[in-house]
């Protein structure tokens, strides 16, 4: 289970590499090589003296030009010892691997971002022994996915979208889109997504609207997420609390998307005990354009 957004925001390229590249070539407009073949590798760079030094996530991608590592850190605030570190992280790989390293930042943060771009020189002014340029993804360059069939196109890369602009105020905007799309991919994938998005939402309503939508979708019901949104409020086990959980989450999709409920259809729905049908009706939910379409 993926615990924290730092985890989240590398760990999804270890779930489909090929989005890395895709997204250096698609965002940063990086003319990266196409890559034949992906390998995730040991981040552990501790040497025999007893200082710990590892990267959040090392990729070898074999391409038609060579060889490259991908160096991928998730940062979340500035932190300048980073930038002593990123040198060292570099030039170690380099001289133990022999290959091209190319370091990648991701962030939330759009100061952060800023932060991160920045080159780092190492050496006399005019005269560099060593200078790193790290690639950045954040908030400010990874594209709002907020149309359905361009999240159906890529879901990594709408994924990756929800999680990098999960901080901000637009992060509710691309959640009904995401939750459409996730329906196209295997259910295994979708789950791990799942939990890469709800462990970067920051705000509480986004993160509310976000386990409301995926618990209106069938293959999320025996998700561990969606198993701590279900055991909130109710007892474990109880039958009358599923339903009354169900009748309470079909509504409140309504009501986060602005559509009016007439009590007639709120009185049904709530007199429902049916569960099969309260699934329905919550997956209608999420595109009907009218409340009373619930019932037809």
């Amino acid at each position: 289970m993926v615990s924290s957004s730092h985890e989240a925001l590398h760990r999804v390229f270890q779930k489909d590499p090929a989005l890395l590249t895709r997204a250096l070539q698609r965002v940063l407009h990086v003319p990266f090589p196409e890559p034949r073949d992906f390998a995730v590798l040991n981040a552990d760079l501790t040497e025999i003296e007893p200082i710990e030094r590892r990267v959040d996530t090392l990729m070898r991608v074999e391409t038609d030009e060579g060889a490259y590592l991908l160096v991928v850190e998730a940062q979340g605030k500035v932190d300048e010892d980073k930038r002593g570190s990123w040198a060292y992280y570099l030039s170690y790989l380099y001289a133990k691997y022999r290959c091209e390293p190319v370091l990648i930042v991701i962030t939330q943060s759009g100061a952060t971002a800023r932060w991160a771009a920045r080159p780092i020189r190492l050496g006399l002014p005019g005269w560099h022994s060593l200078t790193v340029r790290p690639l950045v993804l954040g908030p400010e360059n990874v594209p709002l996915i907020v149309d359905e069939k361009e999240a159906e196109r890529d879901v990594p890369l709408a994924v990756l979208s929800a999680m990098t602009h999960g901080r901000g105020k637009q992060a509710t905007a691309i959640l009904k889109p995401l939750a459409t799309a996730l329906r196209t991919v295997d259910a295994e994938s979708a789950a791990v997504f799942v939990q890469f998005v709800d462990s970067c939402l920051v705000d509480s309503q986004a993160k509310e609207i976000w386990r409301d939508l995926m618990a209106a979708i069938h293959y999320f019901f025996r998700h561990p997420v969606a198993e701590q949104v279900r055991e909130e409020g109710r007892e474990e086990g109880r039958e009358e609390g599923r339903i009354e959980e169900g009748a309470e989450m079909t509504l409140r999709i309504l009501e986060w998307r602005g559509i009016p409920v007439p009590d007639e259809v709120r009185e049904h729905v709530l007199a429902c005990t049916d569960l099969e049908q309260l699934e329905v009706w919550a997956r209608r939910a999420v595109h009907a354009e009218a409340a009373e379409e619930l019932l037809r």
